[in-house]
């Protein structure tokens, strides 16, 4: 908090020096008082926040490029959207591996998410992120799907992707833009 002090004026003294007159100083103001949190509580995260993140930032730059999203604030929610949806899909030691090898920011969206019960097959994994998208089709679900799976492919590698499409339905590969392969009868 700022305080402005009028000017002192000058009060003349005998030999014609002035010196300022004697203003008393304004009294400290108090500071707020730091209350400890309790045993419970946890403290905000360390480290610079999703916004400022350089590697977050990346990868939704390089979402919004892939799927020409007007806005930064749009390629954001879709990806936040995708990965929530994949986290819950993807899970033992190509989870833990694909959130090493994501941002952290990314990481925690994708670790933070409870196992699927059952499995969704690619058309009902669409579906299901059409649902969170508000005014998505399926038709533009999937285009948001692929551009955030397209770029995530690009970022962790396909030796990981190739992980994580055996966990699994048939169907998702095309969803991280690659050719679904299936062996000959």
């Amino acid at each position: 908090m700022t305080t402005l002090t009028p000017q002192k004026p000058a009060i003349p003294q005998p030999g014609g020096i002035s010196q300022p007159e004697a203003v008393p100083q304004p009294e400290a103001v108090p500071q707020p008082e730091v209350v400890p949190q309790s045993a419970g509580a946890t403290a905000p995260a360390a480290g610079p926040r999703p916004a400022q993140d350089p590697a977050w930032r990346e990868l939704v730059d390089a979402v919004r490029e892939a799927g020409q999203y007007r806005t930064r604030s749009e390629a954001e929610s879709v990806t936040r959207i995708v990965l929530s949806a994949l986290g819950g899909h993807v899970v033992g030691d190509e989870r833990v591996d694909l959130a090493r090898a994501l941002p952290e920011e990314a990481a925690r969206v994708v670790a933070s998410q409870i196992p699927a019960t059952r499995k969704l097959t690619a058309s009902e994994f669409v579906d299901s992120v059409a649902a969170r998208i508000e005014g998505a089709t399926p038709a533009t679900a999937r285009w948001d799907v692929s551009s955030v799976l397209s770029v995530l492919r690009s970022l962790v590698g396909d030796e990981l992707v190739t992980r994580i499409l055996d966990q699994l339905p048939p169907g998702y590969a095309l969803l991280f833009g690659r050719a679904e392969l299936t062996p000959a009868a």
